[in-house]
Order: C-alpha cells, then structure tokens, then sequence
C-alpha cells in the first residue's frame, strides 16, 4: 500500500486515482463480508464513475435471488451465469464493480477481470468476516452445521487466488471512509508502479 500522504486534499487523492486508473474498470473483489459493495460504492462516487454490484446484476436479469438461484441450478449454474454477467458489466466500462465472493476463484472470469481492469482484494481476517457474515441471512454457502468452519474453509481455498488481483488492501473494522481512503491512496500508487 502506497503511503497516504496526510496533507493531501480528498479531492486530489481522487484526481490522482482516478487518472492512475485511466480508461480500465475497477474491480473489488474477496469474500463475503468484506466490504466490496459499501466500499466500491463509496469510492466509485469519489471516482466519478458508476457502480454495479454482479450480484444485483445476476438477481435482476435472473430474477430470483442469489439463494433461490443456488437452490434451483446449482453453484455450477450459478457460476456460468456469474461469468456471463461479469462479462457483460466490463464491457460497459470505465466503472467501478463489486464481485461475488467466489467470481474471481473462476479462471474465465479472472481473465476478463485482468484484460479489462485493476482489480482489488479487500483483505479481511476470519474475526471481521466472522463478525459482518454472522448479521445476515441469505448467504448459500453458509447454510452449513459450522457456519464460521465454512467460512474458514473458504478463506484457506479462496485467498491463495485472490492475492492474485493487482491491488490488496486490508479491510478492518474502522470506519468505511478510512477503508476507501487506503484504496484510493493505493490505487494512485499504481502511477509509480506503471
């Protein structure tokens, strides 16, 4: 993570993210309970750019719920369709895209993430997953008898292919504004790193 530079206006940090980021998507991407909507909403609006949720997209064009989806069709089903639609969005760009948990695990859909986007892995540790997931119903993979085992599970699988995205920065429990400020600080790094 670039050092935030403390006299920096907000404004500023946004002009220098928003020109590192160039024409190419911003694509936030980690497990559930991380954070990628309320952060990628936050820093899209800082950005200037739209956002979408793939998971809102995929209940819209669906119409049936992430669950429903899951009950019907199967993950597999549902991970074709994930890809299709995650396609589609980056097509649309320069946005701002906030990914279900296990979209990027996808080989296909991680291509497409790299050839058309930065993408950013809101890292969090078990506790802080733990602590948000635990709050809300509707989460299909936890419908488990070891509902935070499964979660634990899904991070020793999952983080080994997320350190891949291009940009990680360590979701944690203060408040969002400071969360998006490291990503915006992170993103505008990427100039010195091009």
């Amino acid at each position: 993570m670039s050092a935030l530079n403390l006299s920096e206006t907000p404004k500023t940090l946004s002009e220098r993210a928003r020109a590192a980021l160039g024409n190419r998507n911003l694509v936030f991407v980690g497990l559930m309970g991380a954070g990628k909507s309320a952060i990628g909403r936050m820093v899209a609006q800082d950005l200037g750019l739209s956002f979408v949720d793939s998971d809102h997209e995929i209940e819209r064009v669906s119409r049936m719920t992430i669950t429903e989806l899951f009950a019907a069709y199967g993950e597999a089903e549902f991970r074709a369709l994930e890809t299709r639609v995650i396609e589609r969005l980056l097509q649309a760009g320069p946005r701002v895209v906030s990914t279900g948990g296990g979209a990027f695990i996808n080989p296909n859909t991680r291509q497409r993430i790299k050839e058309s986007g930065v993408s950013v892995w809101l890292k969090a540790d078990l506790d802080v997953l733990w602590n948000r997931v635990s709050r809300r119903e509707g989460r299909p993979l936890l419908k488990t008898a070891d509902p935070k085992g499964t979660l634990r599970a899904l991070m020793d699988d999952r983080y080994p292919i997320y350190a891949e995205a291009d940009l990680t920065v360590i979701s944690r429990d203060v408040r969002k504004e400071v969360i998006v400020k490291d990503v915006l600080a992170t993103i505008a790094g990427l100039a010195n790193k091009e």
